[in-house]
């Protein structure tokens, strides 16, 4: 039922929100939701992802989709926080075969998994990196966390130990693919490490039996019912071969060439200009036409229809007749499923029930709902490097997970997310259907949410200790139904319940335990529903509707006085509960002596400059028949990257910051064009100590070059005692010596530490901290530790410094063709709240000269 429908005041432009909103952005993957998992949801929601739809008061979206984070998503995946944590290292296709190849040569034989791992030690076609990391990950979670898994999933795991190694390095590599899709044996192209490819496939479609299992099915609140082919019940299979399990002419024609489908569709008398045409008039041709008797018929009694590639004459003799279903009934599917298989050979696919017991395992081991072929390769790559670590205390726990039902009501938790964010965020624009859809989740969700709360805050208390629970909270199913609350407050916003709404704000900001990075948008939102909607919805208890708006007015100053005084509620969101405090004191007429002053947090406006210099602009070539080349794209386009002649350097061609860097270097100013780089080397320098500090659970390998956690919201609250004390010590002007002790300690074995550039000159870094104010570089070193991972973009290109003025300086370059980001804005907002100076420095062609 809708709730009660109020006049909006025109401030909250709240009808121009949601019914004309702005520009759709894409998903950001590197967003801290880590616990999204497209891995865990691919076979229950199968939805192309499409942009994300923001509205300008939507609540921002935590650590991960902020406000500000409105550019579009980097083409490369979401780095898991363990390779996050881990150094860059090449874990490409050559870099693993290049150092297999190295070993290629020596005897593996009587080595097992540690002993090669520990020699580093790979021989192709005998063992393999991929293989030893999946096996290395499976060994790690049986001897620490066997006690999350019931009878017939271990059974699962010792018959993948007696799996033929060709047989395990199969499914390791579809593990990695589209574990859902269907592969053509012959096409799968692993031959180098498989020598009989047919015999390891055949090996992964054994038939296993099961014992019964003690342990009941689940029910987990939101969760849609559990498919049946992801329960291990009866007897099992590794994978499912093409024979018995492609029932349908969508699968079957699915696997065709475009060259085979053209073949078919001549066959059949169908047309299409390209392969989706054709598959959609095959499968019209075969719906419309009766059967015509095709049972029975023979991999011999089809043209071509020789020996598929690697079988035998034996097995071909064997599997003459392809079995079909009866099920499937008397038309021409039945004969184009035949003919198809007859020409494609035996495909092969992993099946469901396994996979996902993998899939859970992995989840486990990497402490993340996120894994690539990067991620199994990466924790070993970074071992066998030849780098030199940070010493700390490595800790793995082994009650992240205390029961299995918790780690059951997890994964289910991730599902459940993942349709509220494809309703809300990959669907285009949302109707109301789709809304309700959210708040009934959130329905169900809720009273188990508010049971979990409690239960984190009892252990909170009692049982963690120093900071323990702040990284094992994110794999609470509790982490992940706090952030379905939160997206359930933008259907009761759009059904006008903001009665309800407000409640449940209130609720979020009563628990400090879980997305504290959420909470400065939390208070937004509620100082707003107070100022404008509440008075409408509550009592009035004999005040007169003047009277009422004001009472209610008082509770959201009060509201935005909490959210600047809440240690949780991050930086970046100050500024707009300061202006909103300072309106609603003009509004209620609050005597000025009364009124607070954030004059000394002021915003300054960012200097504009404009910088003269030669831009050259490429013209576009022409091809022979005097038109120009479509791949030729002329650099003066909007958007575009352009070129310019560093008059001050020499006169060769270079970017627009390196023009703008040489004129700031001719007025005095020493740089770099870092777009980061400096402020990311000095957080590095500066909170050394506090990075590699013993917290629980957040260092599970010695080859890390930071804790797991400091990409999340888990790393500021876990050390806010050292992270505090670290910044007073920089703010009374002490960063020149912590900087110099961890120079003097770490610099000759260049130890790999998240942010620090060791190619900075030790000399420069000294001279930029004399010439910051301690405050300024503490406020800086603060937004850094509060949202690592989202405040390392949008830097303003150049750092500047003059040693003699003891100034240092921002400057954002921007040619005629470019704008400031919202990231970009932040840090611009940052900065100069922080007293540091800004310029936006604007590039003007004062000649453009035309080069071919």
């Amino acid at each position: 039922m809708l709730g009660q429908r109020i006049s909006h005041p025109l401030s909250t432009k709240y009808e121009t929100d949601y019914e004309s909103p702005t520009a759709k952005r894409l998903k950001r993957h590197d967003s801290t939701d880590s616990s999204l998992s497209r891995r865990l949801s691919e076979d229950d929601v199968d939805k192309e992802e499409r942009p994300i739809r923001i509205t300008r008061d939507e609540i921002p979206d935590s650590e991960a989709e902020s406000d500000f984070d409105a550019e579009p998503a980097s083409a490369s995946p979401r780095k898991t926080d363990l390779e996050s944590a881990l150094p860059a290292v090449r874990t490409d296709k050559e870099a693993i075969a290049e150092y297999e190849a190295t070993r290629a040569a020596e005897t593996v034989d009587d080595l097992g998994l540690q002993e090669r791992l520990g020699q580093r030690k790979w021989v192709q076609g005998k063992s393999s990196i991929y293989v030893d990391a999946f096996n290395l990950a499976l060994e790690t979670v049986l001897e620490d966390e066997r006690h999350l898994f019931n009878e017939p999933e271990m059974t699962v795991f010792e018959k993948w130990k007696t799996l033929t190694y060709e047989a395990q390095y199969l499914y390791v590599r579809l593990f990695l693919r589209k574990t859902a899709a269907w592969h053509r044996i012959n096409r799968l192209g692993y031959y180098g490490d498989i020598a009989d490819l047919p015999s390891a496939a055949e090996d992964l479609l054994e038939n296993h039996r099961l014992p019964d299992s003690t342990s009941e099915l689940q029910k987990n609140p939101g969760e849609l019912e559990t498919p049946a082919e992801w329960i291990l019940t009866g007897s099992f299979t590794f994978a499912d071969g093409s024979d018995a399990h492609i029932t349908t002419l969508e699968d079957a024609s699915s696997l065709l060439m475009l060259d085979e489908l053209k073949a078919l569709a001549k066959d059949v008398k169908v047309q299409g200009k390209n392969k989706r045409e054709l598959l959609k008039a095959l499968r019209q041709t075969s719906h419309k036409q009766a059967g015509l008797g095709w049972g029975g018929l023979k991999r011999s009694d089809t043209e071509g229809s020789g020996k598929s590639e690697g079988l035998t004459s034996e097995q071909d003799e064997n599997d003459d007749a392809i079995s079909i279903p009866d099920s499937i009934g008397p038309n021409r599917d039945s004969h184009f499923i035949r003919k198809i298989l007859d020409n494609i050979g035996p495909c092969i696919r992993l099946s469901s029930a396994p996979l996902k017991l993998f899939e859970r395992v992995h989840l486990v081991f990497y402490r993340s709902t996120e894994w690539t072929e990067k991620s199994l390769t990466t924790i070993i790559l970074a071992r066998i490097a030849r780098r030199n670590f940070p010493k700390y205390i490595v800790s793995r726990s082994t009650n992240i997970f205390p029961f299995r039902s918790a780690l059951i009501e997890f994964e289910a938790s991730i599902r459940t997310q993942f349709r509220v964010d494809t309703i809300l965020e990959f669907s285009g624009t949302v109707k109301n259907d789709g809304l309700q859809k959210v708040v009934d989740i959130f329905e169900e969700v809720h009273p188990r949410w508010q049971l979990l709360v409690k239960e984190e805050q009892h252990k909170e208390d009692r049982v963690y200790e120093s900071g323990e629970g702040a990284y094992l909270r994110r794999f609470s199913p509790a982490w992940v139904y706090t952030r379905i609350v939160h997206k359930a407050l933008h259907p009761l916003g759009r059904f006008r319940e903001h009665k309800r709404e407000h409640r449940i704000l209130v609720e979020l900001l009563t628990q400090h335990l879980f997305h504290a990075a959420r909470r400065g948008a939390w208070y937004q939102r509620k100082a707003l529903l107070e100022e404008h909607y509440m008075w409408a919805l509550e009592p009035d208890e004999g005040r007169s509707e003047e009277f009422q708006k004001k009472h209610w007015k008082r509770i959201a100053l009060q509201t935005c006085e909490e959210g600047l005084q809440d240690s949780e509620c991050h930086l970046i969101y100050h500024y707009d509960l300061q202006k909103r405090v300072m309106k609603l004191e003009k509004s209620l007429k609050i005597p000025k002596r009364l009124q607070h002053d954030f004059g000394h947090v002021r915003l300054a406006k960012p200097t504009e400059r404009n910088v003269d210099g030669i831009r050259i602009e490429k013209q576009l070539s022409l091809n022979g028949h005097g038109n120009r080349r479509s791949s030729d794209v002329s650099t003066s386009r909007k958007g575009g990257k352009t070129i310019w002649v560093d008059e001050r350097e020499g006169g060769g061609e270079c970017n627009v910051e390196s023009m703008c860097l040489s004129w700031y270097r001719d007025h005095g100013w020493k740089g770099y064009h870092s777009e980061g780089g400096i402020v990311r080397t000095l957080f590095g320098y500066l909170m050394y100590d506090v990075l590699f500090t013993y917290v629980p659970n957040v260092f599970q390998t010695p080859y890390q070059m930071c804790p797991l956690d400091l990409h999340t919201d888990a790393f500021f609250p876990s050390r806010a005692s050292e992270i505090n004390h670290r910044l007073v010590e920089i703010a009374n002007g002490n960063a020149e010596r912590i900087m110099r002790e961890v120079y003097d300690r770490e610099s000759e074995e260049r130890t790999c530490v998240v942010g620090i550039d060791w190619a900075f000159e030790i000399d420069d870094l000294t001279e930029i901290i004399q010439c910051f104010r301690g405050e300024a570089l503490a406020t800086v070193c603060k937004v850094m530790a509060q949202e690592y991972q989202q405040r390392g973009g949008g830097i303003p290109d150049l750092f500047l410094w003059d040693h003699g003025e003891k100034e240092v300086m921002f400057s954002e370059v921007k040619s005629e063709n470019d704008r400031l980001s919202d990231t970009q804005r932040l840090w611009i907002h940052v900065l100069t709240g922080a007293g540091i100076k800004v310029e936006l420095c604007n590039a003007v062609a004062k000649e453009v000269r035309l080069e071919t």
